[in-house]
């Protein structure tokens, strides 16, 4: 797939589109892929799939995290190489994959076992049981992950912050410099260390422009649930909160050239895509996700997503509008800057 020129940037940026897309693992920590064929475009085009680099035989059930039965979804804490004495912590992250159109004929023919479980008039129920290359569960490993993995897939009580231009100042912002969040992994993607072949559209300039990547929850192959984030190139704005008047050039450039993009690989219209901030963020440089407004995507709820068309609008009203605001977020009962709301009273 080839991207047009689109010039929306400085004078002279290129915009850019990566030839294909596939799998890697992720950035923030070691993510490992199981049993997953390497990721393909929608239309059903298949690259061979590559060993995994994780062995479950060594892998022992500690405890269920969390669960969703809507979501398909469990997050599992185990342990690698107990039987060596030296076993380490990782998360195992097990998620059904949607149905993909191009598979539904194999999946319903003859080949496929099904069994009677109730008949009433014309109406019954079954039990499908697919051939194997139709059970695929979608693996995520965290490996080896720490406490703080293990506490943020943990299920916990919720706190809803209202957080204002002072708390922020003396409250977040200060809590931000003592934990010295390491963003590394993001720079190596900006600097084509890693994730290269991963690339869906850049534009290269260094103050306005962007990455756009597939996130980690996305499989690839199919757009019912697609899920994009855009990484902005300049550095040094960690999130909703620093934005002013000076980045509207870059954010109109993220949500006009994403659109296009994706419109382009895709076919996906701008009218079905949601594009949001997250606030807080999981890391703290600028980033915006794109999902399918038809997709009911993690993160999405009123609380936490701040969609961008708003932010460029409240930006064009007050240049500082973002520093003025009180901001609305939820936080999890364990979470350190939680603490640090109630030790200042303010929850």
């Amino acid at each position: 797939v080839k991207e047009s020129l689109i010039g929306r940037g400085k004078p002279g940026a290129v915009l850019k589109m990566a030839e294909k897309v596939e799998s890697a693992p992720g950035p923030e920590e070691k993510k490992l892929k199981l049993s997953e064929p390497a990721a393909r475009e929608p239309e059903g085009n298949q690259a061979p799939a590559e060993r995994s680099g994780f062995n479950l035989n060594g892998f022992s059930v500690k405890k269920i995290l969390r669960e969703s039965a809507r979501d398909k979804i469990v997050f599992i804490h185990g342990k690698v190489g107990q039987d060596c004495g030296e076993a380490q912590d990782a998360v195992v992250i097990l998620e059904k994959t949607p149905f993909c159109e191009e598979t539904l004929p194999q999946l319903l023919n003859k080949d496929a076992d099904l069994r009677l479980q109730m008949r009433n008039d014309i109406y019954s129920t079954h039990h499908l049981y697919p051939l194997p290359s139709f059970n695929e569960i979608k693996t995520t490993v965290v490996y080896p992950a720490t406490e703080k993995h293990l506490k943020k897939y943990l299920k916990q009580e919720m706190y809803l912050i209202n957080e204002t231009a002072d708390d922020y100042k003396t409250i977040t912002s200060l809590y931000l410099q003592s934990q010295a969040l390491s963003v590394q992994w993001v720079y190596n993607i900006l600097e084509k260390k890693a994730e290269v072949e991963r690339i869906i559209y850049e534009n290269p300039d260094p103050q306005d422009g962007f990455l756009l990547i597939p996130d980690l929850k996305w499989n690839q192959k199919q757009v019912d649930d697609l899920y994009l984030i855009a990484i902005c190139h300049r550095r040094g704005v960690k999130s909703l909160r620093d934005l002013t008047a000076e980045h509207l050039t870059m954010l109109r450039n993220i949500l006009q050239e994403g659109q296009v993009a994706i419109a382009k690989r895709y076919n996906i219209p701008q009218s079905q895509l949601r594009i949001y901030f997250h606030y807080q963020p999981s890391y703290y440089h600028l980033h915006i996700h794109f999902t399918a407004l038809s997709y009911d995507a993690p993160g999405s709820m009123v609380e936490r997503a701040h969609l961008l068309s708003s932010v460029i609008e409240n930006l064009q009203t007050d240049p500082e509008y973002y520093q003025k605001r009180t901001l609305t977020f939820a936080l999890k009962a364990d979470d350190p800057l939680l603490q640090s709301f109630k030790e200042a009273e303010r929850v």
